[in-house]
């Protein structure tokens, strides 16, 4: 077949030459499709539907946001409520590293540390808000789900190493080497091995921060923390009528016995005496915080083997008022939960409390001062040192101004989540 001959198409107008050079043109790009690899950066980008600029630092892999047709999978999130936050947190960034969508995780709804048989797979999008999440957190980190997949069977596994012998840098030349061109043409990332939990964290507490400010709890979630709260609040409006709002206290006493018996040997690992608080030096110190008018609602957040503990509720200063889920009438919005979901309620109650008081080696306490901190720079605030602020915490274990607890202010210039984990203490003011 002679493919120069144009004499079948003259009656579009066209003349020799024209046709000849548009054959030649279309023959030129043929050979091009088939001479130069689908690897190629050209037939990446027309593939991903994103302009990608490769750079493969920790905190930013895209000019244009995160790519939404390349995807990383992780194993289910496990433990408590503020381990599967930083968790989920950790598998995000992870995904931002190697420029990919993350898949929507499976949390766990009942709390197992070794029967991972027992565990009670949840999905994310149960507990919080999946639009809200991508939305806040747009061209910082993405959320995907299964249904995005067009090819479930073009992965690759990336197995986590463990031991002492998997340093923080070898775990993050693995990341580098996965973020790579040999793995670019696969759409999903697999990771197994260990929950993100453990895995060794790369990122500075901002880069948490940022994701935990994208988290909103399902409005079912929240309403019960609002039911909550409303209870707290009325209680105090019993205690003084005049008020038109009612401020309160909220304190996450960790006196439980599991509690006790693990800052006793962090104490004694870390040459470090204020970890453990009684429950006597608890109330002590915080009926000692400067400024706080009396009479006021206290809410304290304990373990549910606490609430027939009656004694948390005797010997608080004059003029403290405190409350717990059983004393407060709100048990039954707690048990109609599994686990997760109870700690999410808590969580939040504590949260949006007027003042937060908390241990600093305490996780929980650790994530909502970290939050609240953010608040307040978002707010144009960056220290509660020496004025009055909005959104205050304290940390009781701490010994701070005219014998009360320690003022808290997350320091968000810290380099990993070291400081507010475990075996940490980093209170900034």
């Amino acid at each position: 077949m002679d493919l120069l001959n144009c004499k079948h198409l003259r009656f579009f107008g066209w003349n020799s030459v024209t046709c000849r050079c548009v054959v030649l043109l279309v023959i030129a790009l043929g050979l091009r499709a088939v001479l130069i690899p689908k690897s190629s950066g050209l037939a990446r980008i027309e593939h991903d539907n994103v302009v990608m600029i490769h750079n493969h630092s920790m905190s930013s892999n895209s000019k244009f946001g995160i790519r939404k047709l390349k995807f990383l999978e992780v194993p289910q999130i496990v433990w408590g409520l503020n381990n599967q936050k930083i968790a989920f947190a950790r598998a995000c960034l992870t995904a931002r590293m190697l420029n990919r969508t993350l898949l929507m995780p499976s949390l766990s709804a009942s709390l197992f540390y070794k029967e991972l048989d027992l565990l009670q797979p949840i999905s994310f999008d149960k507990i919080f808000q999946f639009k809200r999440f991508n939305s806040h957190c747009e061209g910082f980190v993405q959320l995907g789900r299964y249904s995005d997949l067009s090819n479930r069977t073009d992965v690759i596994e990336l197995r986590k190493g463990s031991g002492r012998k998997w340093t923080v840098e070898r775990d993050l030349d693995q990341l580098r080497q996965f973020s790579t061109d040999l793995y670019d043409g696969y759409e999903i990332i697999r990771i197994f091995g260990k929950n993100p939990f453990l895995w060794h964290d790369h990122w500075p507490i901002k880069d948490y921060a940022k994701v935990f400010e994208c988290l909103a709890l399902v409005d079912e979630i929240s309403k019960e923390a609002d039911r909550v709260i409303t209870k707290i609040r009325e209680r105090g409006r019993e205690l003084n009528f005049a008020l038109e709002t009612v401020r309160y206290v909220a304190v996450h006493m960790r006196i439980e016995k599991d509690w006790m018996i693990h800052c006793k040997k962090l104490e004694q690992r870390s040459n470090i005496s204020e970890i453990c608080s009684s429950k006597e030096e608890i109330m002590e110190r915080v009926g000692h915080i400067v400024g706080l008018k009396t009479p006021t609602v206290v809410y304290i957040a304990v373990a549910d083997s606490l609430l027939e503990d009656n004694s948390i509720l005797n010997g608080w200063k004059e003029g403290f008022v405190p409350f717990e889920k059983k004393k407060l009438g709100v048990v039954g919005i707690y048990k109609q939960y599994p686990y997760l979901i109870q700690s999410a309620i808590d969580y939040e109650v504590c949260l949006r409390a007027d003042i937060f008081v908390g241990n600093s080696f305490s996780t929980f306490s650790s994530l909502i001062v970290l939050e609240r901190t953010q608040k307040m720079i978002t707010e144009g605030v960056t220290s509660s040192c020496t004025v009055d602020v909005r959104w205050p915490s304290y940390a009781y274990n701490i010994l701070g101004e005219s014998n009360g607890p320690h003022k808290w202010m997350t320091n968000m210039s810290s380099s990993n989540l070291q400081a507010i984990s475990y075996g940490s203490n980093d209170v900034s003011c």
